[in-house]
């Protein structure tokens, strides 16, 4: 069997193609089993912010380069899947909108001139360096305040006299952009729709004023318009509230008839996947869409130039402070690489089809971020300084996005381990690819059988290792 082995470890290999291997006493079988099939793969990626783009613009151009063709590029990341915000995040350098102009029911001055300078130029970029192209997803936070009940760019509710004015917005927004020469491959209704504390941009719906305002105002807008794009509804966090939206979405017919899929977060808990809600949105909707549209370490002010830091049991996120205390226990201490593998791995193997990751690019304080919402992104910049780190979790991601193809299918596998993690998929070109996580502190012999074929290797101890079988 020909196979080809690459490996991300605490002891320092980054995407390292081995050729010889650990010495392990403990063996593990894998067997995989290409006639079982799953859900076929749409992409993995990372997203446009403009906190992002503005750092690129602040690099040299040697940097910047650097940076885009590590994520879009043959020789590195390959990203196939990503997403945006439309209008402002708190990945932004402050608020703005669109569509300033208060009451231009019909946006006769609506404008993407904020774009302009940073968000449009790195998707060019990106566009210019990627062989294959990507797929791009478009969220807003919130509508402009002037639309809203409480008149902020912050909570409240879209006042239904606007429900009509907002969904010409998102059309508007998908032609802007294609004259700029990019195509939007998806939108999702609105971003964390629950909210987020009004600590930054945010608007509410409950699941029922998502369905009125699909069926009634976005969904017609989009048609009239004739726009090819992939609606996704509920965006948000993929817990036992999921399942209320799931029932919404899909339990009417109307409804259902316009989305696309659900799009969903990993905030619930920095190590549970919650199988049987992803499980249960593949079941409601087999044919639809289950994409994973951000995921990021929040909470932490990224660690400079240290590896291990990144192997260690040291990073928080939000629910650590913030959680009520009946959720606590899902917000541990927690390694960030395995957060990304672990999480990429469980939810794959509970049929979500795509993987987007936050922020691609942030500088070493976390940001930049109007709300001073710290965060960790794969790559850190000091733009000062003109230097850039790729940390553990830009290679943990290129494991993923570069050697799992759009188009791929999940594949069956089963192993004899519960410490080893591992997912497997049929990429398009008909190589299979197996991802497989070592948490222990042990190195592993790994014995490999497909279809009566057998290959022997073995994966270090804190590890992330893919192996393709060409």
């Amino acid at each position: 069997m020909d196979i080809e082995v690459y490996e991300t470890s605490k002891e320092g290999n980054s995407l390292t193609k081995l050729d010889s291997f650990p010495e392990a006493d403990k063996v593990v079988n894998i067997s995989i089993n290409p006639e079982e099939t799953f859900q076929k793969i749409t992409g993995f990626g990372g997203s446009f912010t403009e906190a992002s783009a503005y750092l690129l613009n602040e690099l040299s151009q040697e940097n910047r380069d650097k940076i885009i063709e590590a994520y879009f590029g043959e020789s590195g990341a390959k990203y196939s899947l990503t997403r945006t915000h439309m209008n402002s995040s708190d990945f932004s350098l402050g608020n703005y909108s669109y569509a300033p102009v208060k009451n231009d029911l019909k946006l006769e001055n609506f404008s993407i001139e904020e774009d302009r300078d940073d968000i449009i130029p790195m998707i060019k970029d990106a566009m210019e360096v990627s062989k294959d192209g990507f797929k791009i997803i478009s969220s807003p936070w919130t509508a402009p305040p002037w639309m809203k009940d409480n008149n902020d760019w912050k909570g409240g509710k879209l006042l239904p006299e606007y429900y009509d004015t907002w969904a010409l917005f998102f059309s508007k927004y998908l032609d802007a952009y294609k004259q700029e020469g990019i195509d939007i491959w998806g939108i999702t209704v609105e971003n964390e729709p629950l909210g987020n504390d009004s600590n930054w941009e945010s608007m509410h719906f409950s699941p029922e004023e998502m369905n009125e305002f699909v069926i009634n105002h976005l969904g017609p807008q989009l048609e009239k318009d004739a726009q090819d794009v992939v609606l996704l509804g509920y965006d948000q966090n993929r817990d036992s509230e999921m399942i209320e939206w799931i029932d919404a979405m899909y339990g009417d017919e109307e409804a259902k008839k316009y989305y696309d899929g659900a799009a969903v977060h990993w905030y619930g808990s920095t190590y549970e996947v919650f199988p049987e809600a992803l499980q249960y949105a593949h079941n409601a909707a087999p044919d639809k869409y289950l994409i994973q549209t951000e995921a990021t370490a929040d909470a932490e002010v990224p660690v400079w130039k240290d590896d291990k830091w990144y192997w260690s049991k040291e990073a928080t996120d939000w629910g650590w402070d913030w959680a009520p205390e009946d959720k606590k226990y899902l917000h541990p201490k927690y390694v960030p690489v395995y957060r990304y593998a672990r999480d990429m791995i469980g939810t794959l193997n509970n049929w979500v089809d795509g993987w987007v990751d936050w922020n691609m690019v942030l500088d070493r304080q976390g940001g930049p971020n109007w709300a001073k919402n710290w965060c960790l992104a794969p790559v850190i910049v000091d733009p000062e300084q003109d230097e850039v780190y790729f940390t553990p979790l830009y290679y943990t991601m290129s494991h993923f996005s570069r050697y799992i193809r759009p188009g791929a299918m999940r594949i069956g596998h089963s192993h004899d381990d519960e410490e080893i993690l591992l997912t497997a998929v049929q990429n398009p070109d008909k190589s299979i690819v197996v991802v497989i996580l070592n948490q222990s502190n042990e190195a592993k012999s790994l014995q490999l059988e497909l279809k009566g074929k057998k290959a022997e290797f073995a994966i270090s101890a804190n590890a992330v290792q893919t192996v393709v079988i060409n």
